[in-house]
């Protein structure tokens, strides 16, 4: 393999340390620890306008996002549970992809992409990490075989980016590691 693997992180809402932007940190570390170059971009870096392929003219923060997007060999994506899905600003970051429709690998072709669904109870984690599954095959891309929910009613998440249910880091670190064994393997082919 000629270079580390590089992993996108995309989540969180606007409220800056939110359950869903903390769980992706805890990913993005442990991708970091097995040797991954990453990038994270979060709550007010994906407040983008509304997607709108008609028009070509992008912000600077949008055509990042597409940038990094192009670059990376695996992604992390980390939503709120909203009224039972992901949320809006997700949607719309993931929306942009579209820009990438004509590329020589269009969409996320080929990329692992974990999910993490964090919602004030089960319901709406199952539903929003399913939205997000079903987004990754939309996209052609590989979900990993383990995706994350975490309901916030009982999991928190401290300061010092530690969480109080060590079944949920575990699983966090389980998702990271796949993430970035596939896109090892797919830089060695």
């Amino acid at each position: 393999m000629s270079r580390k693997p590089f992993i996108l992180c995309l989540g969180g809402t606007t409220r800056a340390n939110s359950s869903s932007e903390m769980a992706l940190r805890m990913a993005l570390a442990e991708a970091e620890k097995l040797g991954a170059e990453t990038a994270i971009m979060t709550g007010p870096e994906l407040v983008l306008p509304l997607y709108a392929p008609e028009n070509a003219e992008r912000e600077p923060a949008a055509l990042r996002l597409v940038e990094l997007l192009r670059r990376a060999d695996g992604v992390i994506l980390s939503s709120p549970g909203y009224h039972g899905s992901i949320s809006g600003l997700m949607k719309n970051a993931l929306d942009y992809v579209e820009d990438m429709a004509r590329d020589p690998v269009p969409y996320l072709d080929g990329r692992a992409v974990g999910s993490i669904a964090c919602a004030y109870g089960w319901q709406a984690t199952g539903s929003t990490l399913a939205t997000l599954r079903s987004i990754t095959h939309a996209l052609r891309a590989w979900p990993t075989p383990l995706g994350v929910a975490v309901n916030s009613m009982g999991t928190k998440f401290a300061a010092d980016g530690s969480c109080s249910d060590p079944a949920v880091a575990a699983n966090l670190s389980i998702l990271a590691r796949q993430v970035v064994w596939f896109a090892q393997a797919r830089l060695s082919l």
